[in-house]
């Protein structure tokens, strides 16, 4: 599919992207599994991060089934496009990814342990594409929040690409970049929230390599 003589596996340019719009999504004011708020601000001592790993009905299920998670959320970030929605981020001329935002309460759990699931939940090697989906909008991404975080996610890319060629896999084409008020997130539409607690027998295309990611890697 071509839009311009894009790819789906090319990267939309700046002045090719689609405009988008300035009103945000409404979502749902409570999360259909956890029971919990899906917007900030959340209380103390909960944290967020936020991954892309494919397709994110799936992505999403694997954080709100981990302890110490206080909320989940899907969304569209790393690209340009504000606000977009579900059929112009699949027509990959946002430059955004299909991402999860996972809120987790540091008393119970540790970014590390996200990133852990992260890893393991996909295969990282796939360049665009996860499985079956093939598309820029399902490309590995970690989006940082601090410096402390990019810091971890360096570290723990690291330690798993040691651990995947030993292995005899690819190299890793996670993509690492920030999140803020020039870059941030953008909720989905209410019906792709917890959608595989919605649609139980759903599509989930993710698969991850098989290979564990050693506990603490993140340092």
């Amino acid at each position: 599919m071509r839009f311009f003589g894009l790819t789906k596996t090319s990267m939309i340019e700046p002045d090719a992207a689609l405009p988008g719009r300035e009103q945000e999504v409404s979502v749902p004011p409570a999360h259909a599994v956890l029971g919990t708020p899906l917007k900030g601000p959340f209380p103390e001592g909960v944290q967020t991060a936020i991954f892309g790993m494919g397709c994110f009905w799936g992505a999403e299920r694997i954080f709100w089934e981990a302890d110490g998670v206080y909320t989940t959320a899907v969304g569209y970030a790393g690209g340009l496009t504000p606000n977009p929605t579900y059929e112009e981020v699949c027509s990959t001329r946002t430059g955004h990814a299909e991402v999860v935002l996972v809120a987790f309460d540091t008393a119970s759990t540790t970014y590390q342990e996200m990133l852990r699931l992260f890893w393991e939940g996909h295969d990282p090697t796939q360049g665009m594409r996860q499985g079956n989906d093939v598309g820029t909008q399902y490309r590995s991404l970690i989006l940082c929040a601090d410096e402390g975080q990019r810091r971890a996610a360096e570290a723990s890319l690291s330690a798993y690409q040691q651990v995947l060629s030993d292995a005899g896999h690819g190299t890793i084409t996670t993509e690492l970049a920030d999140v803020d008020e020039a870059h941030p997130f953008y909720y989905a539409e209410d019906y792709h929230q917890q959608y595989l607690a919605k649609n139980p027998g759903g599509y989930c295309g993710l698969g991850g390599t098989g290979v564990s990611c050693p506990v603490g890697i993140a340092g």
